[in-house]
């Protein structure tokens, strides 16, 4: 018989947590959402009960309610500010504050405590090797340049305490999540259904994905596993951009010849256009696969279908 699991998440509201609550919740596991405030979330979807469960924390404060903490089996950090919109320096300290004193409070919390988690699952994402032209990534590849990799780098090591605890730490460097209510996904389908999508520049760069779906289930593979260090949760099948508008193009059974030139892209978005459309990451989930993680949606149009 499964044993029952506590386990703590942050980010629960959002479109990887919730879809992780409820997929637990459906196996019987028990969910502490660690949130700003006491006031329960709504039942996620495929789940008839509400994350009644709380811990509240204060990152700016540097305050949170360990005594919530106290014997649990895993914790699932997923909080952070959203890296859309123009990135003005207000909202780039805001990205990786939030990350990274996050992360900091939640590795000081989780040493204090009396009774530990066994497993650690530290948030990060593929924006960690920065813009890599045609160079297959993985997990053992050297961290790029920019924003992005500087914010990984440092959310990455904000958790590296954690070890010293005793307690199992994995990294989890996800790409563009494909399924249902992912804004990404949902801005770009609005835009074809308009007659509008095409190739963002040449459409030539890489884009690294994930389906909903096998981000959840890659989540519990390795919370239940016993290995540590970074995994990165894509597809074992990037695409070029074309091809994934291409894609797009078809589930949603609408024309795809409109380019977005990339001068009109800087001009429209800045650097986060540049870096969040344009930059090319390819990345293969080698220490994933490795560990015996076989994905259920390695093809992209399916992905996109159920997704859409």
């Amino acid at each position: 018989m499964m044993s029952v699991m506590r386990i703590a998440i942050t980010g629960f509201r959002g479109l990887i947590g919730k879809a992780l609550a409820a997929n637990l919740r459906t196996d019987g596991h028990e969910i502490v959402g660690i949130s700003r405030s006491r006031e329960p979330a709504a039942a996620p979807s495929g789940s008839s009960q509400s994350i009644e469960q709380t811990a509240v924390w204060d990152v700016a404060a540097g305050t949170i309610d360990a005594a919530a903490l106290e014997g649990l089996d895993a914790v699932v950090h997923l909080a952070g500010e959203s890296i859309g919109g123009r990135w003005s320096a207000r909202k780039k300290a805001a990205i990786m504050s939030s990350r990274v004193e996050s992360t900091k409070l939640l590795a000081d919390t989780v040493r204090s405590l009396d009774a530990k988690p066994s497993v650690f699952v530290s948030g990060s994402a593929v924006g960690f090797y920065g813009n890599r032209g045609e160079e297959e990534l993985t997990e053992w590849s050297l961290p790029g340049d920019g924003f992005l990799a500087e914010v990984c780098k440092q959310w990455e090591r904000a958790a590296v305490p954690i070890p010293d605890a005793g307690v199992r730490l994995v990294r989890i460097r996800t790409g563009l999540v494909v399924g249902p209510g992912a804004e990404a996904i949902e801005r770009m389908a609005k835009i074809t259904r308009l007659g509008a999508g095409g190739p963002l520049g040449d459409g030539r760069q890489w884009w690294s994905w994930i389906s909903l779906n096998d981000e959840v289930r890659a989540i519990r593979h390795l919370i239940d596993s016993d290995v540590d260090g970074a995994f990165n949760l894509t597809a074992p099948n990037p695409a070029r951009q074309r091809d994934f508008q291409r894609a797009l193009s078809t589930a949603l059974r609408r024309p795809s010849f409109m380019p977005a030139p990339q001068f009109a892209i800087r001009a429209a978005l800045g650097e986060m256009g540049q870096a969040l459309l344009l930059d090319s990451t390819r990345v293969l989930p080698d220490a994933l696969t490795d560990d015996g993680f076989e994905f259920a949606d390695p093809d992209l149009e399916t992905a996109l279908a159920a997704a859409l």
